[in-house]
């Protein structure tokens, strides 16, 4: 048999690989943060991925009614036939969510009415619009112009030469404001009240935002976070997120048990003895303060009453006063004739 044989370690030593297994320990807690964060990031790109299938497919109209409720009423129209289209914007995770409209009539184009192409510079309208407008705003929207088309390149038709300017110029007129000649139809930023409050939408956009889970959403998340592998898969997963939030139950006695109950029932009795006294106190001082307005309301009453009364005494004194003046002329006037005639 072997003796056993002493191992010393020096306090040097141990330090060093101490030292040495420091870096690495903080190096392996970075790569298990950072990919950590990383799982973080899809789940939640996962989640506003379905957030915008449900809001194009499903409630589109919906959300334009929030956002602008007039532009929804014109799209009401039976002859437009438009589509809203949502994307992802922003230079920072998590994303925020853009929307645009996009037109089109049936059986012909739309026509967009802009003073910019219909007046020209060499008609007698341009002359016309000057005078209306005053020389200082007609030489402002002339400055405009110019700085526009030095901005961008392409601002007319007649700049037009390739596919590629034509994407451009559709792209610029959309973005342009309307007083500039332009659309007016650009990407606009959704925010957190445009999405109704009762659907999975709006939980999963107050997670992208605050980073807080709703109970419902934790519910939902495993199935949420599923890979479909079928149409209808993927479908289920847009319906359950624009599906209308049930109410809670209501909490009822007959899922506690008998230890709960009890207390639920002490609670129950403690509450309502202190509410009928409660309701007695109340009901005592309302009874002292009617009896008071009564006996005002009847005071005030019987003082009305009799200033009426004698208003009416006065005035009866009054009308038999006049009618005894009345009666006395025309006793006097009965003797003179009389005696006129005697």
């Amino acid at each position: 048999m072997f003796g056993a044989i002493p191992i010393v370690v020096s306090g040097e030593s141990y330090g060093s690989e101490r030292g040495r297994q420091r870096p690495e320990e903080e190096q392996a807690a970075k790569t298990i943060q950072r990919v950590w964060w990383i799982h973080i990031r899809k789940r939640l790109f996962k989640l506003l991925k379905h957030t915008i299938c449900a809001a194009e497919h499903c409630i589109s109209y919906d959300i334009l009614k929030r956002v602008s409720p007039l532009e929804a009423e014109l799209l009401k129209e039976p002859t437009i036939q438009y589509k809203v289209k949502f994307r992802f914007a922003g230079s920072e995770f998590p994303p925020f969510i853009v929307f645009k409209i996009f037109c089109k009539s049936v059986g012909q184009s739309n026509q967009y009415l802009s003073g910019k192409r219909v007046i020209t510079s060499r008609s007698e309208a341009a002359v016309d619009a000057c005078k209306l407008m005053g020389y200082r705003k007609y030489y402002n929207q002339i400055l405009r112009d110019e700085l526009q088309h030095k901005k961008y390149g392409i601002i007319d038709e007649m700049d037009v030469a390739t596919i590629r300017d034509y994407v451009q110029y559709v792209s610029y007129v959309d973005e342009t404001p309307a007083y500039f000649g332009g659309r007016h139809n650009y990407w606009r930023k959704l925010s957190l009240e445009n999405f109704p409050r009762a659907m999975m939408l709006y939980d999963i956009m107050d997670y992208a935002q605050s980073g807080k889970l709703s109970a419902r959403l934790r519910m939902e998340l495993p199935f949420l976070l599923l890979k479909p592998q079928n149409e209808e898969t993927s479908r289920a997963q847009v319906l359950a997120v624009c599906q209308i939030r049930s109410p809670a139950p209501c909490l009822t006695t007959a899922n506690l048990s008998t230890a709960e109950r009890m207390l639920a029932r002490t609670i129950s009795e403690r509450r309502s003895y202190r509410a009928r006294q409660k309701i007695a106190k109340m009901r005592k001082v309302y009874k002292t303060k009617k009896g008071e307005e009564h006996s005002s309301s009847s005071s005030d009453r019987s003082r009305s009453d009799h200033s009426l009364a004698e208003k009416e005494s006065l005035f009866s004194d009054e009308d038999w006063e006049q009618e005894a003046v009345r009666l006395y002329d025309w006793a006097r006037s009965l003797q003179a004739e009389d005696l006129g005639e005697d």
